[in-house]
């Protein structure tokens, strides 16, 4: 498979199983409680959980090392502080499942997790484009 919008699909999929299988399959009581807890060990090592799937990733496509820990950088700051604020909405509006809110900030805060996996994709790609 050499065709790049193949390969760039194919990542982002991978990313996207990912994210399915580290933030509802395997997530647990002690990460989902605690992610609103800034610098709680249970949001560090969900986030910490997710850079570890997403090095799957490079089995696939191989952006070298330091490109590689980069990304994998960058997506823990960025998975850790996008679960953190939409626990803060969550918490300081006191949103429950009730909530169309609550739905609101669910979307959200998947929808910037999507978004953060296109661009880890793209950044990963980058390279075989020049």
């Amino acid at each position: 498979m050499t065709d790049p919008i193949h390969i760039a699909l194919t990542a982002v999929l991978i990313l996207l199983i990912k994210h399915l299988i580290f933030d509802f399959f395997l997530q647990t009581a002690y990460q989902y409680k605690n992610k609103g807890i800034y610098g709680h060990p249970g949001g560090i090592l969900h986030a910490g959980l997710h850079i570890f799937g997403t090095s799957f990733l490079f089995l696939f496509v191989n952006p070298g090392a330091v490109l590689a820990v980069q990304i994998l950088a960058g997506e823990f700051i960025v998975h850790y502080h996008i679960d953190w604020t939409k626990e803060q909405v969550v918490k300081r509006m006191r949103l429950t499942a009730e909530d169309a809110a609550f739905w609101w900030t669910l979307g959200v805060d998947q929808f910037l997790h999507g978004a953060t996996y296109v661009a880890i994709a793209w950044i990963a790609l980058s390279r075989f484009a020049q």
